[in-house]
């Protein structure tokens, strides 16, 4: 089967690795273009990831998938939620373990939206969702951002401590991306026009 390689408005490389490894049994390849952020304001991550879909679209001209993702903490309100990597870059994992410290109700999801711009007025969203809780301390090498301090429910292990492949098989991009893959490959026929632009 040839491989499927389509955009992804996107910078961070273990966000690409992440979904790559999601999408690799339908065939499909992201592949990583630079493109101007373009970021609204809003408590929506919905929102978010389909303006940012399609001003990347009106930028490169052709299909491409954005991602936008957050942690959601119950005790806090939801807080970081989609200012996620604000908050990672200004207070980051110690600043969340102090805001949590000597809270009970740890609990907390990881939100992953992927907007699949395929023209201008046609964009298909995909939404992964794990529930998980906050750990007491940070944990573990690998991954980024908040996954030291994660742990999805059913382990114990933060997403730090685990393998991309592991990771991606819980995670909300996982999930979301998953869902992308099977998208596509259902409606693969009716695609392939745009996708071979």
């Amino acid at each position: 089967m040839e491989l499927l390689r389509i955009s992804v408005a996107t910078k961070n490389r273990h966000k690409v690795e992440e979904a790559n490894i999601a999408l690799k049994s339908f065939g499909i390849e992201l592949v990583p273009v630079d493109v101007p952020k373009v970021e609204i304001q809003s408590d929506d991550l919905r929102e978010i990831a389909i303006y940012a879909a399609r001003a990347a679209y009106q930028y490169l001209r052709r299909p491409v998938v954005v991602e936008d993702s957050g942690l959601f903490i119950d005790a806090l309100n939801g807080f970081p939620g989609p200012y996620s990597s604000y908050v990672y870059r200004t207070i980051g994992v110690e600043g969340i373990l102090k805001l949590m410290r000597g809270v009970e109700d740890r609990r907390a999801r990881f939100v992953a939206v992927v907007a699949f711009a395929l023209r201008e007025d046609w964009i298909e969203v995909f939404e992964g969702v794990v529930e998980g809780t906050i750990a007491e301390e940070a944990r573990g090498s690998h991954g980024f951002g908040f996954d030291p301090i994660f742990v999805p429910f059913g382990e114990t292990r933060t997403f730090a401590e685990m393998s991309s492949e592991e990771k991606t098989r819980y995670s909300h991009r996982g999930r979301a991306f998953r869902k992308l893959g099977e998208w596509i490959a259902k409606n693969i026929d009716k695609l392939k026009p745009l996708l071979q632009t």
